[in-house]
């Protein structure tokens, strides 16, 4: 059963959106490095928030705390009322950069692997494995192997093989990043149509402006090292937007708002590491 979050009511508005999960201080050190926080944040059920910072500010290090990966060194994280305390709690999914389809297995048993884990056999197995790569648009290369597949193609299994176990928190580390321009706006539509139509959160790190601003309902920018939000800048996009918003002057009004906040972070960060002087 899920444990939701209370939603508070806001004076002259009404109920606020229901919290899905919340870090209240979450700070995290390794040895003498101070690499994140301290971090406040809601994520609200439903939405699309995407984190963007500098180079080295903890992006990644804050994706692996939420999913249960790593442990802050303060602070807590909740997720759906309950604390994250080690393992990647049930109903949240990972999806990362790398490629981490499995070489030997065709594209169906990749996208079935985390299904049969879980033990589940039979009828049930071949529905929902069969919904997921008909969703992902894979049916043509069910039986084809990830080395005769394309980059993004690879990417879509990785995926649906989170998708088929069906997360109510999705948590996305550049899952574009190795893509052209072209296919990552295209797999952006793509990662659209999959968080309407399955309703679920999704939490999307990523290095790249444009992405999130065409995908996010909100997306926090960071400072840099020890990472924390400086600004949450809110879009106002339909929900049912898609790459085209990229060609209208309110899509340039965002980014510009996230270059401006975000230039001077990563000319720390890169003054931090010798690259430019301050």
């Amino acid at each position: 059963m899920r444990a939701a979050a209370e939603a508070e009511s806001i004076p002259g508005i009404g109920p606020a959106p229901e919290v899905h999960a919340r870090l209240t201080g979450v700070t995290r050190l390794f040895d003498s490095l101070h690499a994140l926080g301290p971090i406040d944040l809601d994520l609200r059920r439903g939405e699309f928030f995407s984190v963007v910072g500098p180079s080295g500010c903890g992006k990644s290090t804050l994706l692996d705390v939420v999913a249960g990966l790593g442990q802050p060194s303060a602070g807590e994280i909740r997720f759906e009322g309950r604390p994250v305390t080690g393992n990647v709690p049930d109903g949240v999914g990972v999806v990362f950069q790398e490629d981490a389809s499995f070489p030997w297995l065709t594209v169906w048993d990749n996208i079935a692997f985390g299904l049969r884990r879980t033990g589940l056999r039979g009828p049930e197995l071949k529905a929902r494995v069969g919904a997921a790569v008909d969703f992902m648009g894979l049916a043509d290369f069910a039986t084809a192997y990830p080395n005769q597949l394309s980059g993004g193609m690879r990417q879509r299994v990785c995926i649906a093989r989170t998708l088929v176990l069906r997360p109510r928190l999705i948590l996305l580390d550049e899952p574009f990043g190795a893509l052209d321009q072209q296919t990552r706006l295209l797999m952006g539509d793509e990662l659209l149509r999959l968080w309407r139509e399955t309703g679920a959160t999704v939490l999307l790190i990523t290095h790249a402006l444009d992405e999130a601003a065409m995908l996010s309902d909100r997306i926090g920018v960071m400072s840099a090292r020890p990472g924390r939000f400086i600004e949450v800048v809110e879009t106002g996009w339909a929900r049912d937007r898609t790459s085209e918003i990229a060609t209208g002057p309110a899509f340039g009004q965002v980014t510009a708002r996230l270059w401006e906040k975000l230039r001077g972070e990563s000319m720390k960060s890169l003054a931090g590491s010798g690259i430019i002087t301050a």
